[in-house]
Order: structure tokens, then C-alpha cells, then sequence
């Protein structure tokens, strides 16, 4: 028997020594197509290719490319199992020729392929041509030697593609095979045709016309070949067999599936194990290439896909958790192929895993519910719209999920009744957010959400992509399009741009178009929390609502916010197990140029906390571990010790991010939505430049990496040069040498301090008296000093009342333009004067307020040196007025 993978394998190379370039399967998220869900088939990443915008150093090419048909008008995912062969996932395998050989050589080398290298009997084939295509109709004749009874012309659209209603087109040529009069079926074309007898196993597009508004226009000036063929389908036939299911991959999927439940792979358990096998492969692939569970968009679709696989599980008696168990069987049969199964085979193993145990929480229940709704319904009859909008709403159950567990009861279900219930929800929802007290500006984009639902985010895989423009915003309001000089907001259906939340600013870059558009896009916003706003100036050309756009975001900044961003988790990480596990973070600002991080701690860190600290985030930097990314509920994140911020609002689900290795576990595991490193090596460096104070009990640190690190410090050595240059030391020499300085300062100012003592004990000064005088019947010294630090203004007061016995003393410090003043009064006049009275008179003279102390010595101070005399004047006419008789 030739394998799946020995088909594959040859298909490739007899190509390959064709002289096409053999071409790696691009992954499932369409890279150049935006208005796609999945690649559905195998031309998609070759698009631009043959509309002329791109160009490839080949002209010929040969793919196995991965596709999935389960969303959009692509979905084939209620049909799978039950059919032979409907599949969420399948291969198509192709050649390609961009303007290089056309009808003949295709024809050619698909005859060959098929009946000299494979062997197939061409008394098994038949082949089709649109009723038109003379050509193609003797091409057939002549090459395959078919008789003219099976080269069957078709005068439907199944035998003319078309890219869409504008752009390139052209007839095809099928390749159908006769499975044998034992199964039941006419050839193509005839009555019988929709029979499983004949199947189409190649299809061969001749790309030859432009057409527009669904009218063929001109001939292409360079016509194109695109051929598909299901390797599922021909490994069928060379493996002899008529069902896909009864090929080799699918036979040992379903046999894992059969052995780990310990049931029969056939009879009444044959469908489910199929489901199984058919959405393990569809998980797992979309899982290896990104795209992670959720509740809309492309997560979703993959939600559904892997809820009905594990609803199948339960119907055949699966006690535990099947589908991650079935993963090493899926990379042993296509791992070698595909090596980013290999690759993400842990990620798909706990992804499947986790989603299977919640979904099973919740299953027994809905499936409770669905019996109790339909208990005494007969074949035939409608379940309620509200009862299925009841058991989406309440237990995930999707639609769809809902319609196959009726299938088998021959139930429907009311659709509209469904939709009735989904649009009454969301009005209500609208309500309740107009009366939560939101800006009435911001009702633009509910009405976005509502209408598009959120922006689908591609950026955790990629800084480029395509996008399909869905709303215009100008000044708030919506437009449909917008020019040169506009600033305007543009939305689209999915964007590698980040929108500002969690601390992390939003992404900058570019948006270009077929308009000739070219955009900056300055800020990303998160309105809603589901939008991603692309805040833009347009430079040049216009921008409409329904335009196809590209997007590419600033690589170089968003690399340096990834950085900073996976920096604030090992720092939090060290902070907790350096100074306890009060620790926690209170708020966070990561650009692209540096970041901070706040966190409680009630005292400043000390150079020893922060040189631990540096050492530790800088060591798991150096090991360059991986970032593990996982997808769990909040409360299961937290159960498994991930770090949940207090007063952050997370959604349903959440990503996890690990970091670095722990002592039993990761060092870093917290919940985290950002975009972050793929290794630790990739920060480079860590430091920390600030560490302050916020709040009461709130501490800031302030930090950089990479670059920005590297050249902070390379400034603090050139100004540590600059430093030993002009001390004529070298660096090392530095600290002992200014420490000699500060030593050498401390004593010139002691000196001076004590000259201007002992100046204003003997003085000198200037003053308004020589020496005690007596004002108010009491001894009184006023003096003003100029130059005096006003911190041995109590010490000199001190000294001169010591030497005016019994009264009072006044002395003023000017320095820098402004006055402090202190006034003395011996004990024995403190009953009948204050010191503080008599101190806010000079205050308020000096032009500032208040003054305080005791009875016996107050200070103030004011902003006018130049009152300083004046000062002591009023603490003399304060004396004076208060004079007693003696």
C-alpha cells in the first residue's frame, strides 16, 4: 500500500524534477487575503502572485498546502462523519505556473503523473472541460487517448473559476475517478452524477481571461495554471479504497480514538470516531499555527470545531479527556510533514487538554437541559430558538452543536427563534452600557462592535497582514471614506496592530492600499475592549469602507515594547522574591523608550535590594528560556499560580505567560494579554534607572533594555571619564578622590561657619546697634548677617543672650535673596515675652507668614532679604510698645 505520506512526498517531487519550485504550506491564517477566514484552498497564498502584485523568484511552483473549510460560506463541518469524504481539514496538493506554461503541459504532466508515475488505469478516469474549451477538449484527446465519451464538456459555473467578481478567471478541466459499478452514481454531467461512483480527484485551472462585474472583459496577457487535488481523495484511490476515512491517517487516528475508549471503531460509534479523527487534525493544525479558542472570530470557529469533537467523545463513553491524549498519534503520522506540529505539540496537548475539562463541566448539564426540552418531541418536529439560544448562552453550546445532537433524533431547530433571542441579548447589553455611565462619544463603537464584532488580533504571530477596512471614524463620527491630509480612525476585520491596554501603548506603523493609500498610523486604541483603533494620517491616495488594506506595523519600536513588556514580569517576579510576596503590581507604562512599574512595598528599596534585583532579571535573561503562552480561565490561571492583577477585568479567558525556570516551576507565570518576547534572550539587557516613591505604601521603579540599557550606561562612563579628567585621576580613582573633596568642603564650611560666629558674637555685621542695648526697659542685641546659614541662627541666638543676661535677641541669616530670622528671650522674661510673637511680627515684615516655636526661641523666614533690618526693627518696635514701667 502507498501511504498518505508517500503520496504527498511524490507528488512533490515529480514536480520538483519538473522544475517547479517546491513551496512550503503557508499556515492556515491567510497572510495575503483578508476577506478569507482560513486558507480554504491551495491557490490562496499564491493570490497576489497571479493578480500581478507580487512577484517570486520562480515562475512555477508546487505546494501541499494546509487547508480548513469550517467558517464562512466555506463550512463543511456539519456534514464531516457522516460522508466519505467532508472534512474541516484537509491537503490540497498543487501546481502552479505564473504565465509560464498553460493548457498543454498541464494537461501533460497530470496525465502522466496519475496514469505512468502512480499507475492508475485510465480506463477509470474521465475528464471534464467547460463546454467552450475546444482546446482543452483536444488536448485531452490527443494526450490521454480518452475516447471522446469520457472527455465530457460542462456548461455549468462548476467548470469556470473565477477569482471573484473582478480579477482573473477561466475554465476548468476535472479529473473524476470510477470507484466501480458497486457504488451507486453516473458519471459527471448526467442525472446520477451527485453518486459517490465518480470522483473528482484533480481539478486543473486554466487562467486565462480578466473579467469585471462577473463579465469576462479581455484575455490575460500572461495566462496561468492552478491545479487542486484532495490527498485525501487520491490516497484513497491508490490505497484502494472509496471512503477517506478508510485511509491510512485516518485509520490510525481512529484507531487511538478506538483504543483509548476501548470501544468499537464501527457500527453505531463509526460517525463520532470519524468527528474525532477528522477535528483532531483541524485542532491541532490551527492550534500549531496560532490561532487559540475563543469566542469570536477565528478562536471561535476553532472553539466549535473542538467542542463537537469532544461532545462525541462523551456520546461513545469517554470518561476523561480524550483529545489531548490523541495528539502524539496525530504527530506520528503527520509530524514529518509538518514540523510545526512537532513543535507546538505541548501547546496543542494542554490546549486540547484544558478546553476538554472545562467543556465537559458544563456538557452534562446542557445535554440535561436539551433532553428536558425535547422529551416527548418526535422525528420531525422544531426545539425552541430560545431553549438553543439558552444553551449558548448559559453552557457554550454553538449553534451548530446544538443542530448534531438533535441529528440523530431527527429534530431541527428553530433558527430565526435562535437569532430573535442572540439580537434581544445584545440590545440588551446596549442598555446596560448606555446606563453604565459611559461617554456618550463612545457610542460610535458599540455601534462598530455590534455591527462587525471585535477586531480579530493577528499580531501575537506577525507584524504584517491584510485586513478588510469596516469603519471609518473622523472627529467621531463615521464616514465612508477619507483622503490625503485626513486624520481619520480606521477599523478593520483583523490587524497585527496592538491596541493600548494592560499598561503597554499601542502600535505605530503603516496602512497602504490599492488607492494608492499610505497611511501613518500613529496610536492603536482598544475601545470597548474589543476594537483595535488604528489612528491614522493619511499621506497620500484614500481609504474607503470596504477596502482591502495592508497593515505592517513599526517592527524596530514593537520589538522594543515586547522587550520592556517581558522585562516588567521578571522584575515583578524578582521584586516578590526579594522582598516578600506582599508584593504586587500596581500599575505599569511600557513604551518603546523605557518602562516603569509600580508595586506595593512600604519602604524605599535599599542598593543592596536593587543589585539583587538587577542580577536576578539580568541571570534569566543570559539563560534565554522560551515564553510559554497558554489559554486557561482566569480562575484556573490562578489556581495554577498565575498572578492575576487586583482590580484588572479579565475576560473568560486569559492568556498565561511563563518566563524563565523556577525552582519547581516556571520563575515568572502570570495573566497577560501583551505582546511579549519569544525567549528571554531577547530583552538583552536590564536596569533600573529610578526608584521613588508614589503613593503611601506605593513604590516606582524605573527602568530600561536592551539598546536603551546599553547606552545609559555608556553615558554614565563617558561622564565618569569626563569626572577623572578634571580631577586628574583615572575612573578607579574617582570615588577616593572626591570622597577627599566632600571631606576637604565639610571642613572650609565648618571653618567659615565658625568665623561668622565668632564675627556676629564680637559685632561685626550689619546691625542696627553696637552691642546690648535697652529697648522697652530690657537689654536687646539686633543683628542682620549677611551670608549666615540659617541653620546656626539658633546657636548664635543662644550665644547672645547669654551675653545680654536678661532681655531679648533678634538675629537675621540673608542668603540667596531671602531672610530667616530667629529671636531669643531669656528665661526670666518669658512670662511677659514670647518668642513666637515677637518672631511672626518680623516674618510678616520679611513678606512671609507664620513662625513658630517656644517662648524662649522661634523661627521664621521670609522671601525678601532686603527687609532684613526692617525685620529687626519690628521685633525692636514690638519691644517698645510693650514696654513696662519700671
Amino acid at each position: 500500500m502507498t501511504s498518505t505520506n508517500d503520496i504527498r512526498r511524490g507528488f512533490l517531487d515529480f514536480f520538483g524534477r519538473e522544475g517547479h519550485q517546491i513551496v512550503p504550506s503557508a499556515p492556515l491564517v491567510p497572510q495575503n487575503d483578508p476577506t478569507l477566514m482560513f486558507v480554504n484552498a491551495g491557490m490562496v497564498p499564491f493570490k497576489n502572485v497571479f493578480t500581478g502584485q507580487e512577484t517570486r523568484p520562480y515562475s512555477t511552483a508546487v505546494s501541499s498546502q494546509k487547508c480548513v473549510r469550517a467558517g464562512g460560506k466555506h463550512n463543511d463541518l456539519d456534514n464531516v462523519g457522516y460522508t466519505a469524504r467532508h472534512h474541516t481539514f484537509f491537503e490540497m496538493l498543487g501546481n502552479f505556473s505564473f504565465g509560464d506554461y498553460f493548457k498543454e503541459r498541464a494537461i501533460l504532466l497530470a496525465w502522466e503523473l496519475i496514469t505512468k508515475e502512480w499507475g492508475i488505469s485510465p480506463d477509470r478516469l474521465t475528464a471534464t472541460v467547460y463546454h467552450t474549451d475546444d482546446d482543452a477538449f483536444e488536448l485531452w484527446r490527443r494526450i490521454s487517448g480518452l475516447p471522446e465519451s469520457r472527455i465530457i464538456r460542462i456548461a455549468t459555473k462548476d467548470n469556470f473559476w473565477a477569482m471573484g467578481d473582478n480579477g482573473p478567471c477561466g475554465p476548468c478541466s476535472e479529473i473524476f475517478y470510477d470507484h466501480g459499478e458497486h457504488i451507486p452514481g453516473g458519471p459527471p454531467g448526467s442525472p446520477d452524477e451527485d453518486g459517490d461512483r465518480f470522483t473528482e480527484i484533480w481539478n486543473l485551472v486554466f487562467m486565462q481571461y480578466e473579467q469585471a462585474d462577473n463579465v469576462v472583459v479581455r484575455d490575460l496577457p500572461r495566462p496561468s495554471i492552478d491545479t487542486g487535488m484532495g490527498l485525501e481523495r487520491i490516497a484513497a484511490v491508490m490505497q484502494g479504497v472509496h471512503d477517506n476515512y478508510d485511509t491510512d491517517t485516518f485509520k490510525a487516528l481512529i484507531a487511538a480514538s478506538a483504543e483509548l475508549t476501548r470501544t468499537d471503531a464501527g457500527g453505531e460509534r463509526k460517525a463520532s470516531h470519524r468527528v474525532i479523527a477528522d477535528h483532531l487534525r483541524a485542532s491541532g493544525f490551527l492550534i500549531a499555527d496560532g490561532v487559540l479558542p475563543a469566542n469570536e472570530g477565528r478562536g471561535y470557529v476553532l472553539r466549535r470545531i473542538m467542542r463537537r469533537a469532544m461532545r462525541h467523545a462523551h456520546i461513545i463513553g469517554a470518561s476523561e479527556p480524550l483529545m489531548h491524549r490523541l495528539v502524539p498519534s496525530l504527530v506520528a503520522e503527520m509530524g514529518a510533514a509538518y514540523p510545526e506540529l512537532v513543535r507546538a505539540q505541548p501547546l496543542i496537548e494542554e490546549t486540547l487538554k484544558l478546553e476538554e475539562t472545562r467543556f465537559r463541566q458544563t456538557l452534562d448539564k446542557g445535554l440535561r437541559l436539551l433532553d428536558e426540552a425535547t422529551a416527548g418531541m418526535k422525528a420531525g418536529d422544531t426545539l425552541s430558538g430560545d431553549v438553543a439560544f439558552r444553551l449558548y448562552d448559559t453552557f457554550g453550546f454553538p449553534y451548530d452543536l446544538t443542530e448534531d445532537a438533535l441529528r440523530a433524533s431527527g429534530l431541527a431547530v428553530d433558527r430565526a427563534g435562535f437569532d430573535a433571542a442572540m439580537a434581544e441579548q445584545k440590545a440588551a447589553a446596549r442598555a446596560a452600557w448606555k446606563g453604565s455611565g459611559a461617554k456618550a462619544s463612545e457610542d460610535v463603537w458599540f455601534d462598530i462592535a455590534e455591527e462587525h464584532g471585535a477586531t480579530d488580533f493577528t499580531g501575537y504571530s506577525g507584524h504584517e497582514g491584510e485586513g478588510v477596512v469596516v469603519s471609518l471614524v473622523k472627529d467621531g463620527v463615521r464616514v465612508d471614506k477619507a483622503a490625503a491630509g485626513d486624520e481619520v480612525v480606521v477599523l478593520t476585520n483583523q490587524t497585527p496592530f496592538y491596541g493600548e491596554s494592560g499598561g503597554q501603548t499601542g502600535d505605530t506603523g503603516t496602512i497602504t492600499g490599492e488607492k494608492g493609500l499610505e497611511a501613518d498610523v500613529t496610536d492603536t486604541s482598544k475601545p470597548l475592549g474589543r476594537l483595535h483603533a488604528h489612528h491614522a494620517v493619511i499621506r497620500s491616495g484614500e481609504v474607503a469602507v470596504g477596502d482591502a488594506v495592508h497593515l505592517s506595523v513599526d517592527t524596530e519600536r514593537r520589538a522594543k515594547v515586547r522587550a520592556n513588556h517581558s522585562a516588567t514580569h521578571l522584575l515583578h517576579a524578582a521584586l516578590r522574591r526579594r522582598l516578600g510576596t506582599h508584593v504586587t503590581q500596581k500599575g505599569s507604562l511600557v513604551a518603546p523608550d523605557y518602562f516603569r512599574f509600580d508595586f506595593s512595598h512600604p519602604k524605599a528599596l535599599t542598593r543592596g535590594d536593587i543589585e539583587a534585583v538587577e542580577e536576578e532579571v539580568n541571570r534569566h535573561i543570559r539563560e534565554n528560556e522560551p515564553v510559554g503562552t497558554r489559554l486557561m480561565t482566569p480562575d484556573e490561571a490562578v489556581a495554577a499560580g498565575a498572578l492575576a492583577l487586583f482590580g484588572e477585568k479579565y475576560g473568560e479567558e486569559v492568556r498565561v505567560l511563563s518566563m524563565g525556570r523556577g525552582d519547581d516551576n516556571a520563575y515568572s507565570v502570570e495573566l497577560c494579554g501583551g505582546t511579549h518576547v519569544s525567549a528571554l534572550g531577547d530583552i538583552q539587557l536590564f536596569k533600573i534607572i529610578g526608584e521613588s516613591a508614589v503613593a503611601a505604601g506605593v513604590r516606582r521603579i524605573e527602568a530600561l533594555t536592551g539598546e536603551a540599557a546599553r547606552r545609559w550606561l555608556t553615558e554614565r562612563e563617558e561622564r565618569l571619564k569626563e569626572t577623572a579628567a578634571a580631577l586628574k585621576a583615572s575612573p578607579d580613582e574617582v570615588p577616593a578622590r572626591v570622597a577627599i573633596l566632600i571631606e576637604e568642603r565639610r571642613r572650609l564650611e565648618r571653618e567659615l561657619a565658625e568665623a561668622r560666629k565668632a564675627l556676629a558674637l564680637g559685632g561685626g555685621g550689619k546691625t542696627d546697634m553696637a552691642g546690648p542695648e535697652q529697648v522697652g526697659g530690657h537689654g536687646f542685641i539686633g543683628q542682620v548677617l549677611e551670608g549666615m546659614d540659617p541653620k546656626g541662627l539658633r546657636g548664635l541666638v543662644d550665644e547672645a543672650k547669654k551675653r545680654v543676661g536678661s532681655g531679648v535677641v533678634a538675629m537675621v541669616a540673608v542668603n540667596d535673596g531671602r531672610a530667616s530670622i530667629a529671636v531669643g528671650v531669656t528665661d526670666d522674661l518669658t512670662a511677659t515675652r514670647n518668642a513666637v510673637d515677637l518672631v511672626r511680627k518680623a516674618v510678616e515684615t520679611l513678606g512671609g507668614q507664620g513662625g513658630g516655636g517656644r517662648p524662649d526661641m522661634a523661627q521664621g523666614g521670609g522671601p525678601d532679604g532686603g527687609k532684613a533690618a526692617d525685620a529687626v526693627a519690628a521685633v525692636r518696635e514690638a519691644l517698645e510698645g510693650a514696654a513696662v514701667p519700671a
